[in-house]
């Protein structure tokens, strides 16, 4: 099948873990075709990727989301004379911008109903306030009732229609029609508590903001007549929620798209942590909050399946309103092949800490110098290697000099003898350094793996580690607890204490480490290995694809550049006779059946020479259609409808109501039964099936 897998800031062009899970999964899935739809944080060039990416990837799309968005990279849209966007075109953008707005930026007082009052189409811009119904003739408010979700959904695939027909849609996001809207909503009555403070820069700031992330709206990856597109995929797989799966939104609600969002760090959480840091003032970061959430609720409630890397991102997905239902944990694979060389961890007297991350101050390592600090006293031998570089967050480096003068400050450097040179029994190394040359090493080296992290997602370091059969020491944040699963120590984070002393408990008994060791690496290649990764999305791409509806009879089963189209047709569609022209235009004709057969033998015989092979036979009519599918032979005979055979074509199950089926076909075209077969016809009919 084709997938169109939907990445942001990742593969196939930026390094880091998301496009090695990208590309592990792209490997690993060898039997589908693969076409890559990438958004960038920053504009990048139209030569080919870099890496070089497998046969099967057919097709590599990129788009960024920073300012300076090209316009060839924008959907094709009608030509028109002019080229500013006409009263027609911003009337309809004031209506669907309005209800998007007004959806997530707008709360009823006491909390939102189940079913609360919104206006109708065009009502935002004038009469009553945003959110509030508007008053017709005679005292009685038209209403529309519908969810806060609904109207916000109504706003978006507005947008994406407008965007559809017209290429002016990002100049009308950037707009003074967009700013006045969103003041509206924001000044309004059920403004959020955030909002009524907003100044003319913040608005901006917002507009810019739902701008960016409302990009992919106006990409040209939905295909034309040219190109297929996302329009051609059998299901669109997101690697993220946000701008990634929005693309995906749209596919399923053009062309009914199955898509499956798999998110291994919930991109609401990274949102809300990102926007705390920023300089940003509280309407900003409330409203562009608000509209990340209903984009998330929204992406939720149209997956066919949601696939979190762990249950701690499960759980934000279920407060974000994803259906338990649909919701399978799968959880990333990582490569054990670097790691399998290295021995289990022996029952000696090692006293190594060792630490391996990105060095920044979710990390903790302060609290983790003061906890060796208390290891010291007990363990006098003990040593802490911190195996590193610096983090991607902006306080990284200062956070880096904060913990090497603060390692120089506890523990100066001492020597064995008067002879000797002093060394510090804490040491800050980097991977490919001589004494460290890649990660298998940095674990081995160690008698104890420490994470002292405050804020954690999957805890890749540990799952290293476990592949390496070492014994670890981690602070219960993210889904450390999941990941150990009983083969290591958790202590609750920011308490040194609890830290050393789990520390100083491992590092004296050496048989315990090894028992633990041994059985955290069979739990790891049991459960976070590729292969188990790759096997589990092969089984849930085709599962999607068997509940998925198949595309239309009149879509076509090559695309633009000739390549097959697999599952462009149902099975049914392949099975030879008349039995696949008894679709719509049977039916169409089946009401004057049973008083004009002569009339139903000629619908059935045009039926079987004009209608394609993509028809939906009758035994795959639904249930309440079923006894209007074929003619009635006139009579009323058992065979006729009353008995059991009659009976198998009304039920539609197996053999039973084929053969009752064929026989009324036949009947009809001979024009002169009474609906009575002999037993010659009836040894006849049962000797050919």
């Amino acid at each position: 099948m084709r997938i169109g897998l939907l990445t942001e800031g990742g593969y196939p062009y930026a390094s880091g873990e998301s496009h090695a899970w990208c590309d592990r999964l792209v490997r690993g899935l060898t039997g589908h075709d693969f076409e890559v739809y990438a958004l960038s944080a920053e504009p990048r060039r139209d030569a080919p990727p870099r890496p070089e990416l497998p046969r099967h990837v057919r097709l590599v799309r990129s788009a960024p989301l920073e300012d300076g968005f090209p316009a060839g990279r924008r959907r094709a849209g009608e030509p028109r004379r002019g080229r500013t966007p006409g009263r027609r075109e911003r009337r309809r953008f004031a209506e669907c911008f309005g209800d998007l707005v007004a959806a997530f930026a707008t709360a009823p007082p006491g909390g939102e109903p189940a079913t609360p009052v919104v206006p109708a189409r065009g009502a935002a811009h004038g009469g009553a306030p945003a959110g509030y119904p508007p008053a017709v003739p005679g005292g009685t408010p038209d209403e529309v009732v519908t969810s806060k979700a609904d109207r916000f959904a109504g706003g978006l695939y507005g947008l994406a229609e407008l965007a559809r027909e017209h290429r002016g849609l990002p100049a009308l996001l950037h707009s003074e029609d967009a700013v006045r809207l969103l003041e509206a909503a924001c000044h309004g009555p059920r403004a959020l508590p955030a909002a009524p403070g907003a100044q003319v820069n913040d608005l901006l700031a917002v507009t810019a903001g739902l701008a960016r992330a409302l990009r992919p709206l106006s990409l040209d990856w939905y295909g034309d007549r040219h190109t297929p597109g996302l329009g051609g995929v059998d299901l669109c797989h997101a690697t993220s929620g946000g701008a990634a799966a929005l693309p995906g939104l749209l596919a399923k609600h053009f062309f009914a798209t199955p898509l499956l969002v798999t998110e291994y760090g919930v991109r609401l959480r990274e949102h809300y942590l990102a926007r705390a840091s920023a300089p940003l003032s509280a309407p900003v970061r409330a409203l562009l909050a608000a509209f990340q959430g209903a984009l998330a609720a929204e992406t939720y409630a149209q997956a066919a399946l949601i696939t979190p890397g762990n249950t701690h991102a499960r759980r934000w997905q279920e407060r974000c309103g994803a259906d338990r239902a649909r919701l399978r944990t799968v959880y990333p694979g990582m490569d054990a092949a670097p790691f399998a060389a290295v021995a289990d961890a022996g029952a000696d007297d090692s006293k190594t800490l060792v630490w391996v991350g990105s060095i920044e101050p979710a990390k903790d390592l302060i609290g983790l110098l003061h906890a060796f600090a208390e290891i010291r006293r007990a363990e006098p031998e003990a040593t802490l290697r911190i195996v590193g570089g610096v983090g991607r967050d902006p306080q990284a480096p200062g956070y880096l000099a904060q913990c090497q003068a603060l390692a120089a400050q506890l523990f100066p450097d001492e020597a064995a003898d008067s002879r000797s040179v002093g060394e510090n029994p804490v040491s800050f190394e980097e991977i490919g350094s001589p004494e460290v040359p890649d990660l298998a090493d940095a674990y081995a080296s160690g008698a104890v793996v420490v994470l002292s992290s405050v804020i954690e997602g999957f805890p890749r370091s540990l799952v290293e580690a476990m592949f390496c059969g070492r014994a670890t020491v981690s602070t219960d944040a993210g889904a450390v607890c999941e990941v150990i699963g009983g083969t290591g120590l958790v202590v609750p984070p920011r308490n040194p204490r609890a830290l050393a002393e789990a520390c100083t408990t491992l590092l004296g008994d050496p048989d315990r480490r090894a028992r633990l060791g041994a059985a955290a690496r069979a739990r790891a290649l049991e459960l976070f290995t590729v292969e188990q990764n790759v096997a589990a999305f092969r089984g849930i791409y085709l599962e999607l694809i068997s509940h998925a509806p198949a595309l239309p009879a009149a879509c076509r089963a090559r695309d633009a550049r000739g390549v097959p189209q697999p599952f462009a047709r149902p099975a049914e569609s392949h099975v030879p006779g008349r039995w696949a022209a008894t679709g719509a235009a049977t039916r169409a004709a089946a009401p004057g059946a049973r008083d004009a057969v002569p009339a139903a033998r000629d619908a059935v015989s045009a039926t079987s020479a004009a209608v394609p092979a993509g028809r939906t036979p009758s035994w795959a009519v639904p249930a309440q259609e079923r006894t209007a599918v074929l003619p009635v032979p006139a009579g009323g005979g058992a065979e006729a409808g009353g008995g059991a055979e009659g009976g198998g074509v009304a039920e539609g199950g197996g053999a039973t109501g084929v053969r009752g089926a064929r026989r009324s076909v036949r009947w009809g075209a001979a024009g002169d039964r009474t609906g009575v077969t002999g037993a010659e016809e009836r040894a006849k009919e049962r000797g050919q099936w």
